[in-house]
């Protein structure tokens, strides 16, 4: 198991990685719990834990293959499941980057659901930490089906976004795309609604190795949904899957963790059980990792 994260290959050696003096460098040795530390200062509202979709005041969370999504307790019977195609885009924008350059990048890369069809939901914000592959930028995006993103990375816009508003802030970009389920209503599908206007996206990548033995990678990917489960009051939506962008297969699996607030983030990420889980069930089958977060905001304030 090696001491520390090795980086990605950095494609253009004449530019470096954005160096932001808030956001101190981390640890970058196992285990995941230290891979990055929160920035205390952010100003992320902070909302009452225990909350719902429909906000009806404290409600339960279910956990099935994978998926976290609330439902009202007093409602009996299993609930209806859709399948949704989870996108990620990760960036490492130009150390001399502007503030007026990076607003025009995330801007146009937020607006860019408005010109395409299949794009049902966004998020997007700068990296609130320093991590060991120097990723700097982070951009969720949800679709309803493989068809839909696979136009998407076909669509004539697309690249006309990234080409002019992206690639010349950045000298690299990883895209990472996995196959989920959550409940089948419009609030959780189109991650609408109060619950979702702010709060902490925080993404977690992961390269296993092929020497693992048996069903080791299938149980601790079981375990940490059994984990978001019993954290269930403090996590607004949760999703995990097997990259199947085999461009990018740096990372063989994902998961996308909606917070409500830092202080909620922060309660998960620094519990004994989460470390432990790592410890215990990560670690011994885990080459490469990668933890990051960003700020949301709601729509109509800035997008970082």
């Amino acid at each position: 198991m090696p001491s520390s994260i090795p980086s990605l290959p950095i494609t253009s050696p004449s530019r470096q990685p954005l160096a932001r003096p808030l956001l101190p460098p981390l640890s970058k040795s196992f285990p995941l719990s230290s891979c990055g530390f929160l920035d205390r200062s952010s100003n992320v509202k902070t909302k009452s834990i225990g909350f719902g979709w429909r906000n009806r005041g404290w409600s339960c969370l279910s956990s099935i293959n994978g998926v976290v999504s609330n439902f009202d307790p007093s409602e009996s019977g299993n609930v209806k499941k859709r399948n949704v195609v989870e996108h990620i885009l990760l960036l490492k924008a130009n150390v001399d980057i502007t503030d007026v350059e990076e607003k025009d990048m995330l801007d146009s890369l937020y607006t860019s659901q408005y010109q395409m069809r299949g794009v049902i939901a966004v998020s997007l914000g700068r990296i609130e930490e320093h991590n060991a592959d120097n990723f700097t930028h982070a951009v969720y995006m949800r679709f309803q089906t493989k068809e839909d993103l696979a136009k998407f990375y076909m669509n004539p816009y697309y690249s006309k976004v990234l080409k002019e508003h992206v690639m010349p802030h950045c000298y690299e970009l990883m895209s990472v795309d996995y196959e989920s389920e959550v409940e089948d209503d419009i609030l959780p599908i189109f991650r609408r609604g109060e619950d979702f206007n702010y709060g902490v996206e925080t993404v977690l990548l992961l390269s296993t190795t092929e020497s693992a033995v048996g069903n080791a990678t299938e149980d601790a990917l079981a375990t940490l949904k059994k984990l978001i489960s019993d954290f269930r009051s403090i996590i607004v939506q949760a999703t995990q899957g097997l990259n199947f962008n085999l461009k990018d297969y740096t990372y063989t699996h994902a998961a996308v963790i909606r917070f409500p607030s830092v202080d909620a983030f922060e309660l998960f990420r620094e519990s004994s059980e989460y470390k432990d889980m790592w410890r215990l069930k990560f670690q011994p089958i885990t080459k490469k990792a990668l933890l990051i977060h960003f700020s949301v905001d709601p729509v109509g304030t800035e997008l970082m």
